[in-house]
């Protein structure tokens, strides 16, 4: 190779370089004097606790409780039995419910609604499909079980059992996909499933929210979501907010938001904003991300036992 072909060589591959490094660690808007970084508007991240209990070594997926003031819930990624963990936000354990007539093969995300009359429901997604061998997909819904104040604490030796369990069954109408993102419109119930995807964009889904024993419906396909990152739809986890005006969604290094439009009547048109990146700080695996109840504050966790209970604070 001559010294001109490796200056040219050079000359492309490391200017490449540096935009890909901008683009996984910041977000950017366009000016008249180019791209250029856009400021968070969210705080640095901040540790303010600890899962502490000894039961959850893979949170894979994080909700607020709608219904109940500083609780929010998680569970493990595949292996352990049909288990959510209720805990608050500095990770003191709040109790464990086995969800009945369900089976954990790999749940991998777990969002909050509460509906018209106020009644609060636990959503779980059986989503996860690495291999791309499961062409039936399950979400399960439960009533969001209440903390009795002055009760003792269900654990996993001794756990409180959840019975009405209600499943929605789904398939993909284009194949087989592998998603670790759920997430409920908190006005429509509109249920969004986001895909993995190691070579391209996140497709967006959206599932009707019509629990059934036995009818399998066929997802829809709305959008293709891709964040300022290598690989551009690697995402494990995500959100909307309380007001159904953001989205948030996160890959194994950093948290990324959306909003819908001023005026925008369609929720859908989110999909088609640029994300903006936010610091999370360091995590180990980082799969679960959720809003807090009032949408100030954003929560998420990482895989491993006693596991940081991260936050980042709305400042504008």
């Amino acid at each position: 190779m001559s010294n001109k072909t490796i200056a040219k060589f050079l000359g492309f591959v490391i200017p490449a370089l540096a935009v890909s490094f901008l683009l996984q660690t910041c977000a950017f808007v366009s000016s008249d004097t180019g791209r250029v970084p856009v400021p968070s508007r969210y705080s640095d991240p901040e540790i303010v606790g600890r899962i502490k209990s000894s039961d959850v070594v893979e949170s894979s997926g994080i909700a607020a409780s709608r219904c109940q003031s500083d609780v929010f819930w998680t569970h493990n990624d595949s292996g352990d039995k049909a288990f959510i963990y209720a805990f608050n936000r500095i990770g003191d354990h709040l109790g464990t419910w086995r969800i009945m007539n369900a089976e954990n093969q790999d749940w991998e995300d777990i969002a909050a609604w509460k509906d018209r009359s106020g009644k609060c429901f636990i959503y779980i997604g059986e989503i996860g499909d690495n291999k791309l061998l499961r062409p039936e997909h399950i979400i399960y819904r439960v009533p969001e079980p209440l903390l009795a104040t002055g009760a003792s604490v269900p654990t996993s030796r001794e756990p409180a059992n959840i019975n009405e369990t209600e499943i929605i069954r789904y398939v993909y109408p284009d194949g087989d996909k592998n998603a670790e993102t759920l997430m409920v419109h908190p006005g429509s119930g509109d249920i969004y499933v986001l895909t993995k995807s190691e070579s391209g964009p996140s497709s967006v889904y959206r599932i009707k929210n019509t629990p059934t024993q036995s009818q399998i419906q066929t997802a829809e396909k709305v959008a293709e979501l891709a964040v300022p990152a290598v690989p551009n739809g690697l995402l494990t986890g995500g959100d909307i907010s309380p007001d159904g005006r953001n989205v948030v969604v996160c890959d194994y290094r950093q948290a990324y938001e959306l909003d819908l439009p001023d005026g925008s009547m369609d929720f859908n048109e989110i999909w088609n904003q640029k994300p903006r990146a936010i610091d999370l700080g360091k995590r180990k695996v980082g799969e679960a991300i959720c809003f807090g109840v009032d949408g100030t504050e954003i929560f998420a966790t990482s895989e491993g036992p006693t596991p940081p209970i991260i936050v980042v604070r709305r400042l504008n």
